[in-house]
């Protein structure tokens, strides 16, 4: 047994048994172990997908365990088998067991090649198999040795359970209780080519973790997700249309007519408008794959989403709750939030305005350092407010509609709402609750609790926390989509709807904002910190990870989001 003694599991928290694949986990990456086990983070990639599809004959559970020794000589085979090891606090589902006698062998079946190391095997894969000889010996049988069948190469490596291999596998299921216990994820590795393979690299951001750190340089920052995301949002406004399922399809028809089908494969949302029916075995299916059904009013007002379970990592909700409850930590991440947006309104003002107002400019430039010195939340709220109104009193310059009849339909002179009373506030408006609808879905993809902020302060209903990491992509996001439709003669006065003195999209208007919105969304830009090529939807979630990372305490400061 190990030199040290495992803390029981009735007062360290942790579950009762460790699971021989975390261990496996463990001692390939750290890391990797903590966000998958204490953090119940895990991600599908090519690579997991492969080893499920290679493993779908063994993990058929077939054969029976004998319970006591035979003396035939015949060897029994059994797949799939559960056991635990209450003493050793552990627990394995073995593969294949191969029982001749008293005597047990198991094979555990692992999708790539064998390598080219010393024993034949990866030291992760050996210390799996010793896992399940200890407790193959704690359930009575003798076990001296276990198979590593590699998929690949079609080949066997035998691993020999020796004293080196036990005393090393109970240590690292000694500091895996630790690991575990302390709360403090480990460090990335650094420039691992474990990385760019593992399916969990968009959650752990390991080089821009290192980054920030400075472990590494942006020159060296690595690109380890696809810059892009397959799939997308679907949008349904048809007034009573009902969404149904077809296999591995969604269908939308209305009054008895197929309007059209999308694979639910290609789906990353279902955005409902105003009176759409959704069938339950549609939202059954969507929560299991963990697609949100998102809910807004004829108008566009963003009002709810059904997803499945929420996230598993009760640590991130904790330390939020914990800064969020800390006047002095809260404004620290308010600072930043209004910083990025005053940052990046000043950047949209100097690239789009014909002639950029050099007093405009400098008001800007000042009140931004006043907001980064900011110690109360009251004062960075006037301070943000002073610059939007700098802002928005030269925002109409930015806007060039083409001839007369445009000139007049997009005659703006200030920032309204509630209702908006011209088709500039109403396509604001209508951006601003998409953009928000695609922050609360990122913060609670991530882990987050979606309704308690740090700079906008909770309200029932209210998403506070996507409003304060909103901040910095209104202009880049929802302001440039604005001044792209109108520029270009995307919209015009009859996508707009004028009653009682407020003004909302008609049907077709809001198909010509969200089309412009999601090709916005969908562009490629340089990440200016890291470096790298990706999209305004994946910067989403990089910056909500990366202010997960600040509120566990692996990055000094939480960056905001900022364009040349």
């Amino acid at each position: 047994m190990s030199k040290t003694s495992v803390v029981s599991a009735q007062t360290d928290g942790l579950p009762d048994l460790i699971p021989a694949r975390m261990l496996n986990e463990y001692t390939y990456c750290p890391r990797l172990c903590y966000l998958e086990w204490v953090q119940g983070q895990f991600v599908e990639s090519s690579d997991t997908l492969e080893g499920t599809f290679q493993h779908r004959r063994v993990d058929r559970e077939k054969g029976e365990v004998p319970e006591e020794a035979r003396a035939d000589g015949q060897i029994i085979h059994a797949r799939s088998v559960m056991l635990s090891a209450p003493e050793c606090r552990l627990i394995a589902r073995i593969d294949l067991l191969e029982v001749e006698g008293n005597e047990a062998t198991p094979v555990e079946y692992k999708r790539g090649k064998i390598p080219d190391v010393p024993g034949g095997a990866w030291e992760s894969d050996m210390v799996q198999l010793c896992v399940q000889a200890l407790i193959l010996r704690e359930n009575g049988f003798q076990c001296n040795e276990g198979v590593v069948y590699y998929v690949q190469s079609h080949g066997r490596v035998n691993v020999p359970i020796t004293n080196k291999l036990i005393e090393r596998t109970l240590e690292l299921r000694d500091k895996l209780v630790d690991t575990a216990l302390s709360g403090m994820i480990p460090h990335p590795l650094e420039d691992s080519p474990k990385c760019p393979r593992c399916s969990l690299a968009g959650i752990c951001l390991p080089d821009e973790v290192n980054m920030l750190n400075a472990r590494r340089s942006k020159e060296e920052t690595r690109r380890l997700v696809p810059a892009r995301q397959d799939a997308l949002p679907v949008y349904v406004q048809a007034q009573g249309a009902i969404i149904g399922k077809r296999g591995d399809e969604l269908v939308f028809n209305q009054s008895g007519v197929l309007l059209d089908s999308a694979r639910i494969l290609d789906v990353s949302q279902v955005c409902v408008f105003g009176n759409v029916q959704i069938s339950t075995q549609v939202i059954r299916e969507l929560l299991a794959r963990e697609i949100p059904v998102c809910y807004y009013s004829y108008g566009g007002w963003f009002s709810g989403y059904t997803t499945g379970l929420n996230h598993k990592n009760i640590e991130l909700r904790i330390k939020q709750f914990e800064i969020a409850s800390e006047p002095a930590q809260s404004i620290k991440l308010a600072r930043a939030f209004v910083e990025g947006k005053i940052r990046n309104c000043r950047t949209l003002l100097r690239r789009n305005h014909p002639e950029p107002p050099l007093a405009a400019l400098t008001e800007m430039s000042r009140l931004l350092r006043q907001a980064t010195k900011a110690e109360t939340s009251g004062t960075l709220l006037g301070l943000e407010g002073a610059a939007a109104k700098v802002y928005f009193a030269h925002f109409p310059a930015m806007l060039k509609p083409k001839g007369e009849e445009a000139i007049a339909a997009f005659n703006f002179t200030n920032r309204n709402r509630r209702p908006p009373t011209d088709p500039v506030n109403a396509i604001l408006s209508f951006v601003y609750a998409v953009l928000i609808k695609d922050v609360t879905v990122v913060l609670q993809t991530t882990g987050f609790d979606p309704y308690l902020g740090f700079y906008h302060r909770p309200r029932y209903g209210r998403p506070a926390l996507a409003l304060d990491l909103a901040e910095e992509f209104r202009p880049l996001i929802g302001d440039s989509v604005v001044l792209t439709l109108i520029n270009k003669g995307e919209v015009d006065a009859k996508d707009f709807l004028h009653r009682a003195g407020a003004v909302a999209l008609t049907d077709r208007g809001r198909k010509r904002v969200l089309a412009a919105y999601e090709r916005r969304m969908d562009t490629l830009i340089t990440h200016p910190m890291f470096g790298y090529t990706v999209s305004y939807r994946r910067i989403l979630e990089v910056q909500a990870r990366l202010l997960g990372r600040y509120l566990q305490g692996e990055i000094n400061s939480y960056p905001p989001f900022t364009t040349r």
